[in-house]
């Protein structure tokens, strides 16, 4: 396998050399820095009685207590950022987490390459939920996928016209559709990211943003492990 980040030969993942997790056929995401941990809310909580940490076992317990009674401002005090790669029609639905920091690359300052995102399987409108998609057979799968790769190519073929012929990149990414990738930080609070959680790994949620939510999930569980568990326990509720 081939680390969509750092292009290096891997085994697995995370990827030893980056520590990015591949995501859909050419995206990822990877844990750029941490701060904090369950101590930390622990502290947090903790400093308006004037004091500190204590045993394991009560520090585990008083953040079950905080998840359980909807005391949400300690989580405010361990923060992740992210690094990820995801199609431009998955980030406009990551954006609307406003609770968090994001820097995009910018299409006005850099040319952008011909990375877009293509399905392995195609999925029908659902019949019980006008938002939602269900995977389906397609007689034609395999002519109706090709049309992704055909619109791509097309439309990436216009791009570089314009810009051959002096066109501002701010302009001719006009043409570009929303399944082409972009990349952008994403620095968020426990609070905010077990929201996004809980939304985004729904079953409701749209297949390409759950995948990526399943992967942070895991690098949340590893990082706040206390945390996750009570999250878990309690109904995945948004403390």
């Amino acid at each position: 396998m081939v680390c969509n980040a750092c292009g290096k030969d891997v085994d697995g993942f995370p990827c030893e050399n980056c520590g990015s997790y591949n995501i859909l056929d050419k995206g990822f995401v990877r844990l750029v820095d941490f701060l904090g941990g369950d101590l930390a809310v622990v502290q947090a909580a903790r400093v308006s009685l004037g004091q500190g940490i204590k045993t394991p076992e009560k520090d585990r317990k008083l953040i079950h207590y905080l998840m359980e009674h909807e005391h949400g401002t300690p989580f405010e005090h361990s923060v992740f950022k992210f690094h990820v790669k995801c199609p431009i029609f998955v980030a406009r639905e990551w954006f609307r987490h406003r609770m968090a920091s994001y820097n995009e690359i910018s299409q006005r300052y850099v040319e952008v390459k011909d990375e877009f995102y293509i399905p392995e399987k195609l999925r029908r409108q659902s019949k019980s939920n006008r938002q939602a998609s269900e995977f389906a057979e397609f007689e034609n799968e395999s002519q109706l996928l090709s049309l992704f790769s055909k619109a791509y190519e097309y439309t990436y073929s216009i791009y570089r016209q314009l810009l051959e012929s002096g066109v501002a990149r701010e302009l001719a990414r006009a043409v570009l559709p929303i399944g082409i990738y972009t990349q952008f930080y994403w620095t968020v609070n426990a609070r905010s990211l077990m929201n996004f959680l809980r939304l985004r790994m729904a079953e409701d949620a749209q297949y390409e943003i759950r995948q990526y939510a399943n992967i942070i999930f895991l690098i949340f569980k590893e990082k706040m492990p206390w945390t996750a568990e009570s999250w878990e326990k309690l109904g995945r509720k948004k403390p």
